[in-house]
């Protein structure tokens, strides 16, 4: 299926507006939506608006859109040249805001297609642990991905020893979700993960912003989400995600901040 159907996001008879049900499949198990589901929602319209690919897109998350919501994504067209788009959307649950995206669309015909960054080595998703839940969770969106943890501690492993350089990764797959640009915006949500094994232990927080950068599309069954934090400080963290093809292919890279919480008592 396409991530639009995967989001449940459909084009309404008003030109330039899109709407989304806040349901549980695209829930944090808070029954908030899920960052990434947001900028691929935006990111989904924004492609099918423009009739162009998406080069990279930002949103910056500025308000909770919760189960049983409606959202309404409202795009506009900001300047469209010959090879390239630059657009936005804003999206609203009635009069409250909840996120906005900027992206720039297009391709140009340019004969070079390089990659210098490489994929970490970790063992193929087979042959990694399944990831463990926080809790038991049989509804949110973690429940529609198969996870594996190829870098990191289980949930109910923690025990303060900390992410080597900071880093982590997950193999991720999306039964039935064909690959796109807005697929890959709903699996670029991974830094607020990362924080905890950064840290060492399961350190609450949600994402404040996320930008994609679209580098290649490429078929694979398996997504790794290859993350590395940058630093914690302030009550804040700040990191980015890699993602990755089977066979090592660079799809895109994300980057995020992050709020952290206190854990409850």
């Amino acid at each position: 299926m396409h991530a639009a159907e995967f989001l449940g996001l459909e084009r309404t008879d008003e030109p330039l507006r899109w709407t989304m049900p806040i349901t549980e499949g695209i829930a944090t198990r808070g029954n908030f939506l899920f960052g990434g589901c947001g900028l691929g929602a935006a990111v989904s319209a924004l492609e099918a608006e423009c009739e162009r690919p998406v080069i990279w897109a930002t949103a910056q998350y500025l308000s909770f859109a919760m189960t049983g919501e409606q959202m309404d994504l409202y795009a506009t067209i900001a300047v469209s040249g010959k090879m390239t788009t630059q657009s936005r959307v804003v999206a609203r649950v009635g009069d409250r805001e909840i996120l906005t995206v900027n992206a720039a669309l297009g391709e140009k015909p340019i004969p070079y297609d390089e990659q210098w960054v490489t994929m970490p080595e970790v063992a193929d998703p087979e042959d990694c642990p399944l990831r463990s839940d926080l809790v038991a969770d049989g509804k949110s969106i973690m429940s529609r991905f198969d996870m594996r943890l190829a870098i990191g501690t289980p949930w109910d492993a923690f025990d303060g020893t900390r992410a080597p350089g900071a880093r982590s990764a997950l193999w991720v797959h999306t039964p039935d979700v064909e690959m796109s640009a807005a697929a890959i915006a709903i699996l670029g949500d991974y830094v607020p993960f990362g924080i905890s094994q950064a840290l060492g232990n399961w350190i609450p927080s949600n994402s404040l912003d996320n930008t994609i950068r679209v580098h290649r599309l490429e078929p694979t069954e398996w997504v790794l989400c290859d993350v590395r934090i940058d630093s914690v400080s302030r009550g804040f963290g700040h990191g980015s995600v890699y993602l990755w093809t089977e066979s090592g292919e660079l799809l895109a890279t994300a980057s995020q901040s992050a709020v952290l919480h206190k854990q409850q008592d």
